[in-house]
């Protein structure tokens, strides 16, 4: 099943979860244990986030948090990016990250992969390259965190 975006009512439907994680986001906070914590800042608008990621003994994300500051899409994207990591392994939230900048790029079979969860909503910022370093603000950040943690 395809999903028309261009219709009215599902493109309010999209804004409306996008700004919901802006108001309200999940995950937002400072992890006092983190195994690596990472601030980015995006220099052609200012979005920075400070993230933080805790491993589990069998090496599965089990908390990872962010505070920052920026634009509805780097926020929600950081939001909606914390709730789809957090229990998986480095290796697959690095292959999440990779499939959600694909989508960023317009890949247009990334952007109905299923795994990539309430991220979907985010697809049309392909449209816009100049907001696309946005919405992978926080992905950058976890994927730099990720290899601090191992290090």
């Amino acid at each position: 099943m395809t999903i028309d975006r261009s219709t009215p009512a599902l493109g309010a439907l999209f804004q409306e979860l996008i700004l919901e994680h802006y108001r309200k986001p999940r995950n937002r906070g400072v992890i006092p244990d983190a195994d690596a914590t990472v601030h980015m800042k995006n220099p052609t608008c200012g979005d920075e986030i400070h993230l933080g990621i805790k491993l589990n003994d069998d090496g599965r994300i089990a908390d990872v948090k962010f505070l920052g500051e920026g634009c509805s899409i780097s926020q929600a994207s950081a939001s909606m990016m914390t709730g789809l990591l957090i229990g998986k392994t480095p290796s697959e939230a690095e292959e999440l990250g990779a499939r959600f900048a694909a989508m960023m790029h317009g890949d247009e079979a990334a952007a109905k992969d299923r795994a990539l969860g309430d991220t979907r909503v985010l697809a049309g910022v392909a449209k816009f390259p100049v907001r696309v370093k946005c919405a992978l603000l926080g992905w950058d950040a976890v994927q730099e965190a990720l290899q601090k943690a191992r290090a």
